[in-house]
Parts: C-alpha cells; sequence; structure tokens
C-alpha cells in the first residue's frame, strides 16, 4: 500500500517551487491562484526571498503548504494514495490531497492558522525543545515533574521528543533531561509552544474557521496526528484538526499505525526529506522516496 506524507513548518528553503512555477502549466496557476488568495504575493518571498523572509508566519506555513500540495497536483495519474498523513501543518496538505479540503480553502484555513499561532506565541513567551536519546516515558515523566506548562509536543521517532512550554519550564526541564541521560536537549528557534496548552487562543480561532468551512468525503483515510489512527468521516477529521493545535504531534505511533494497517512505501510530498528520515527511523523496512513532478497541463 502506498502512503503519501506531507512535512510541516521548518521544511521551507529559499527558492521552493520555482521549478514546478516555471515547468508545470497547473503549477503556474495554482501559485498565481495562491497570490490572489492570499492578497499578497507569496511567490515572490518563495522564489526570491532569503531563509529569514520565509521565516515570517504569514509565509512560513502557506508557502510549506503550497510547495506540498502544488507538487501533489503535478504527479498527475501517478497520484493514487492509499493512505495519507501530515507532520502538523502537512495535515492540512494531506486533506487537499486525499479530497477532504479544495486547494482554496485549504490554503485559506493554513493562513488564518498561521496568524491565530502568531498571536498565541505573542501573549505568552514559549518555546520548544528537541531531547534526544530518552524513552518517551522519561521525558513525559520531567515534563510531569517540571513547574509551570511544559508537554511532550512532537513525537517524532523513537529517541526523538520535542516539548513546548514557558521558556523557564523548557528550560528548567532539559537541565534535568540532561540530568536523567538525553544525549541533548536543545532549545529550538522557534518563536512559540506549538502543541501545547498554551495554544490555547490559536485553538479557539481556527475551530470557528474549521466549523464554517466544507470538508468532503476523503478519497483514502488520514492518519491524523491527535489520534494516530485512520480517520474518514468528515466531523471526526474536523475535530482532531482543532485539538490538534494544543495536542502533541503522535508521528512515531501515526507511521507504526500505518505500516499495521498495511502500507509499505512512503512518498514524501513536498520540501525536505525529513518524514523519510523519521520514518526510517521508525521501521528501517519501509520503503520512502521524494515526490518528483512530471509536466502536466
Amino acid at each position: 500500500m502506498k502512503a503519501y506524507i506531507f512535512p510541516g513548518q521548518g521544511a521551507q528553503f529559499s527558492g521552493m517551487g520555482l521549478d514546478l512555477y516555471e515547468n508545470a502549466p497547473v503549477a503556474q496557476h495554482l501559485f498565481e491562484e495562491a497570490n490572489d488568495i492570499l492578497g499578497f504575493s507569496i511567490t515572490d518571498t518563495m522564489f526570491e526571498g532569503s531563509a529569514e523572509d520565509l521565516k515570517e508566519t504569514k509565509v512560513t506555513q502557506p508557502a510549506v503548504f503550497l510547495h506540498s500540495v502544488i507538487l501533489a497536483k503535478t504527479l498527475g495519474d501517478t497520484f493514487q494514495p492509499d493512505l495519507v498523513a501530515g507532520h502538523s501543518l502537512g495535515e492540512f496538505s494531506a486533506l487537499v490531497a486525499n479530497g477532504t479540503l479544495s486547494f482554496e480553502d485549504g490554503l485559506k484555513l493554513v493562513s488564518q492558522r498561521a496568524l491565530a499561532m502568531q498571536k498565541a506565541c505573542e501573549l505568552q513567551p514559549s518555546t520548544m525543545a528537541a531531547v534526544l536519546g530518552l524513552e518517551d516515558h522519561s521525558v513525559e515523566n520531567v515534563c510531569d515533574a517540571t513547574e509551570g506548562v511544559v508537554v511532550a509536543a512532537n513525537y517524532n521517532c523513537p529517541g526523538q521528543l520535542v516539548i513546548s512550554g514557558t521558556i523557564n519550564a523548557v528550560n528548567a526541564a532539559c537541565e534535568t533531561l540532561k540530568a536523567e541521560g538525553a544525549r541533548r536537549a536543545l532549545v529550538l528557534p522557534v518563536g512559540g509552544a506549538f502543541h501545547s496548552p498554551l495554544m490555547e487562543p490559536a485553538r479557539e480561532e481556527l475551530a470557528a474557521a474549521i466549523e464554517n468551512t466544507t470538508f468532503s468525503t476523503p478519497k483514502c483515510p488520514i492518519y491524523q496526528n491527535v489520534t494516530a489512527n485512520a480517520v474518514k468521516d468528515e466531523t471526526a477529521i474536523k475535530a482532531n484538526l482543532i485539538a490538534q493545535l494544543t495536542a502533541p504531534v503522535r508521528w512515531t505511533q501515526s507511521v507504526q499505525q500505518m505500516i499495521a494497517d498495511g502500507a509499505t512505501q512512503f512518498t514524501e510530498v513536498g520540501p525536505g526529506k525529513v518524514l523519510q528520515g523519521l520514518v526510517k527511523k521508525i521501521d528501517r523496512t519501509a520503503q520512502t522516496a521524494s515526490a518528483t513532478f512530471e509536466t502536466v497541463s
């Protein structure tokens, strides 16, 4: 069975999408449509902007989404997913790819999500940190025992977990984790505590937008971050997408469940190869690849 997986924030790079724009008419049309929907020329920043320009919140999330979704659109008849999943932001790309969301609605939601998360970050100084070399339960126990808000946010692969919370609590947890034997506990250069209770204002804002958006019956199941299980019911997909902002990304568990359900081939659609690396660390026997576009009109 073929699984298509979609990356999240952090996969962006300067010049992303330019090859698609120049070589695939369908991509050129969709990029121009995206500029109209967003009300600014995101293509200018994607194609010509610096890495710093691409870090701007209103750009980063839509840019990664656009690269992934438009690449999927250029694959033509070769794009026949049996299963899909996305890491955090990538879940929106996956939902367009499997027909749950339209291109326009997906882009609008991603843009609203980015701005809502930025506002939540500004309300409370917060951060995230990568923890390497400890069992998940050990990291969870340290978070539970640390004063303040700090939680497990991204279960990326065995031995790699990201924590999220207030700056003081994350720093304190990192010190304890190092003492507990973590190979690394490194604060990340991010603007806030994603996938933590501190994203509650963003969750409330995005919930209203999601509830007012039409979701169609998907062509194939999506394995959502919140549950790590196959979902095809539109109401459940909406609820999970809303919960995702304050709940952890269960990527390890999602990939394990996809493999248990028959996935043998994982194709990453979008910028970078981060998810392929994670899949290999979760199961060495899984086949991984990057999606490559064909020129289609």
